[in-house]
């Protein structure tokens, strides 16, 4: 297509943009090549410096017999307790800064959607964002003057900003969606009333994270469905070592150990996965 008579190509209107540039660096300054590539690889190196210094003087002074955090350092114990993969009443969040990614998973909270909340949704928002200067290539900034992109930038913080209160403010507790789903569990599997508390427990210590049951869940690491383990019947005793040592009985299962949850618990959810047969 041809260009109105006398009207410079956007083209040469770059290059000639590019040389007043140069020009105006002989004159007047130095180019960012090398001079601020060489001011930014020192500030980095000196910030990478402090971090590894920090981290030497974390490990080195925090001194204790069994490493169990009793021993104080000047930055703090080396380790502290344990994670215990058997508590019901801890709720695992995220920084702060990734509170608009923790509620936007409770948006796309179905497993055939985590992957859109996950990786989906952000990387596509941030292959607009990269893709953006490429794009509009218009030398306009006045912002009366650029109203779609005014617009994008206002809804991008506005959303960010409602996600992140979202995330922050959202509430987990034991009455969890998971656990409001027990009762319709008992229903379809027509558990017995002896498998109910294994049930609870089932929902509430957070077993849905890798594996499935009925409609609620995910598998996690290929942890397997458990709508219906109870069909194999492997028996309670075996369900029991099973959730005591995973790996002491499947050799390599990732699996944590849940032996803190105790004997009674632990019988508990036996009889649940004992009385999980599928659908009735």
């Amino acid at each position: 297509m041809a260009h109105t008579a006398g009207k410079p190509r956007p083209i040469d209107e770059r290059r000639a943009q590019f040389q007043r540039y140069k020009d105006d660096v002989k004159k007047r300054g130095k180019p960012f090549y090398p001079y601020a590539m060489f001011h930014d690889t020192v500030m980095s190196l000196v910030v990478v410096s402090v971090i590894v210094g920090l981290a030497t003087i974390w490990k080195w002074t925090s001194f204790g017999p069994h490493h169990d955090g009793t021993h104080q350092g000047l930055l703090g114990p080396e380790y502290t307790a344990r994670a215990d993969p058997g508590t019901t009443n801890f709720v695992p969040r995220p920084d702060w800064y990734f509170y608009f990614l923790f509620y936007l998973l409770r948006i796309f909270k179905w497993p055939e959607t985590v992957f859109l909340g996950t990786v989906g949704v952000p990387n596509i928002l941030l292959v607009l964002l990269l893709a953006l200067p490429f794009i509009d290539l218009r030398r306009e900034r006045r912002l009366s003057r650029r109203p779609v992109a005014v617009v994008a930038a206002v809804l991008t913080i506005l959303s960010m900003a409602v996600l992140t209160w979202k995330g922050a403010t959202a509430r987990e507790a034991l009455a969890s969606e998971v656990v409001a789903d027990v009762p319709n569990w008992v229903k379809a599997e027509k558990l017995p009333a002896a498998a109910i508390p294994g049930a609870k427990l089932f929902a509430e210590s957070g077993c849905t994270a890798c594996h499935t049951y009925l409609t609620s869940g995910g598998s996690a690491l290929g942890a397997p469905d458990l709508t219906a383990i109870g069909s194999q019947h492997l028996g309670i005793d075996f369900q029991i070592r099973h959730l005591k040592c995973p790996s002491c009985v499947n050799s390599g299962s990732p699996m944590p150990k849940f032996e803190s949850l105790g004997e009674t618990r632990l019988h508990a959810l036996a009889v649940f996965l004992e009385a999980s047969k599928g659908k009735q």
